[in-house]
């Protein structure tokens, strides 16, 4: 069965362009009910697949590029939650955290003082990575997902492994496996189930991040197979978020509970706690439930076959936005510095993309900061007026500055049919800015720095990370040794310095 007869639903009416899928792919559907006709095929074992690699997979062997990805990505993650932590959800979900804080907690909430449960730590520091919409995200493989939208990898697994992995005193080689593992298991789910999934409104990193985080906990926790399968059971029935609360401050939310969910699904398997051991691909499943259906071959087999963080890779953030706005943003800023346009210059800004964007950026006239990071046109009008775009810029004193308004209302966006040919896997955006003189000037772009077409290196990251951590008021003196430790994190016998570093 080809993808195109797979993906039939009403989402895909929005000019899903399936022609260029390669092949034939087997899509699983959900075991039959146990008085349903016999010749339907039973799908195959993917709880079980999933929770063997987690419980089998070593260290050793991970590729030591996949380690090097990984750590970017965590260093990356780190000075988000710094940032988060003083971000416009930080004061309410302080408040909140302080109910449930106590001075004998085993883990800490990052860029704070306070010590609570594992599962709160991991909740606080989710929410915090994914506050200012600047972590990592995943690319796709096939042509129906939507590229950098099937999860954001790194929110939801680090806050977990890093509250589990200190209050139990595992090793930074620990740590590091364990989120390796996670983010693999995410990934590939992501990769699998139905594009319906996101297409009817479930934002993936949310859903399927519980995932990723209970596998990442069950490995910390070393269950045995059986059990990383209850864990996963659990997770499925923990697993949330809706893409319509993107804009406010329950998308971070998404992240955070995803975080929570993988630690207290971990917890509660370790205890004997039972849970359906074929959760994913079973009839009434996460799969059949969540999606209407799986792609078995983008998981069975696939599990550090390759290793998604080599391919297709994750993307590292240039900009604190929604990832269908860097190409763009990273275009127009080209076209700024090799023209010299200022504001004065511009009567119109035209951007055409494929209909996932222009319906996923769907704040055309943002009031909040949290609202314009899903704003295609403040994303161009606050570089045409500021030449950058960093944590300072989307607050929403600026996004509410009349000048802003005024210039978002230049900017045309809207779905452009050579974007849409090129499909959901890419963000190809088209830029057309007509000048006052009466001149055009034009640009295209399909992937962002950060991208693995144009990665950043871990120097790159570095400087990143030390932007957020000055952006959090934190000391350049705390914030500095944080790369090195990163940097050599397999050598580290527990987190407690590297915590100390990150923690009041």
């Amino acid at each position: 069965m080809k993808r195109r007869e797979f993906c039939k639903s009403s989402i895909m009416t929005a000019g899903l362009a399936l022609a260029g899928a390669t092949g034939a792919v087997r899509v699983a559907r959900a075991a039959p009910e146990p008085s349903g006709s016999t010749e339907q095929a039973a799908p195959p074992e993917v709880t079980r697949h999933v929770a063997a690699f987690v419980v089998d997979g070593r260290f050793e062997d991970i590729p030591p590029d996949v380690i090097a990805l990984g750590k970017k990505s965590i260093l990356d993650g780190l000075g988000l939650a710094l940032a988060g932590s003083v971000s416009t959800l930080a004061p309410p979900l302080k408040k909140y955290l302080e109910a449930q804080c106590t001075s004998a907690g085993r883990s800490r909430v990052l860029g704070t003082a306070l010590r609570t449960s594992p599962r709160f730590a991991a909740f606080a520091n989710g929410c915090f990575v994914h506050a200012d919409d600047y972590d990592d995200t995943q690319l796709a493989v096939a042509p129906d997902r939507v590229y950098g939208l099937l999860t954001h990898p790194t929110a939801p697994v680090l806050p977990a492994v890093l509250a589990l992995g200190e209050a139990e005193g595992r090793s930074g080689k620990d740590v590091l496996t364990a989120f390796q593992l996670g983010v693999e298991v995410e990934c590939k789910i992501a990769e699998a189930i139905s594009p319906r999934h996101y297409g009817d409104g479930f934002h993936t990193t949310g859903t399927i991040g519980s995932f990723g985080s209970a596998a990442a906990c069950a490995r910390l926790r070393g269950l045995d197979a059986a059990r990383t399968a209850q864990a996963l059971g659990v997770a499925a029935s923990e697993a949330g978020g809706l893409r319509e609360n993107f804009g406010t401050m329950t998308k971070p939310f998404h992240a955070g509970h995803a975080a929570e969910a993988g630690v207290v699904a971990a917890d509660l398997a370790s205890l004997g706690w039972t849970a359906s051991p074929q959760i994913l691909e079973a009839r009434h499943g996460f799969f059949q439930a969540a999606g209407g259906g799986f792609d078995a071959a983008a998981i069975m087999g696939r599990l550090g076959k390759p290793w998604t963080f080599t391919s297709p890779g994750v993307s590292i953030k240039p900009y604190p936005s929604g990832s269908l706005t860097h190409p763009a943003m990273g275009e127009m800023m080209r076209l700024i510095r090799k023209h010299d346009l200022k504001p004065a210059d511009v009567e119109r800004i035209d951007i055409g993309g494929n209909s996932k964007m222009v319906t996923t950026l769907l704040h055309h006239q943002p009031a909040t900061g949290l609202q314009a990071k899903f704003s295609m046109e403040f994303g161009l009008a606050i570089l045409l007026m500021e030449r950058r775009a960093g944590l300072a810029e989307y607050r929403d004193e600026v996004v509410q500055r009349e000048v802003v308004q005024r210039m978002m209302r230049s900017v045309r966006f809207h779905i452009h049919p050579e974007a849409e040919r090129a499909g959901f896997d890419k963000m190809t955006s088209i830029l057309q800015i007509q000048l006052r003189d009466g001149s055009v000037i034009s640009g295209q772009a399909q992937f962002a720095k950060g991208s693995p077409s144009d990665p950043m290196s871990f120097g790159e990251v570095a400087d990143k990370f030390r932007s957020c951590a000055a952006f959090a008021g934190w000391p350049r003196a705390k914030a500095d040794p944080v790369v090195e430790l990163v940097a050599e994190m397999e050598s580290a016998k527990d987190l407690g310095r590297l915590i100390g570093l990150l923690t009041g």
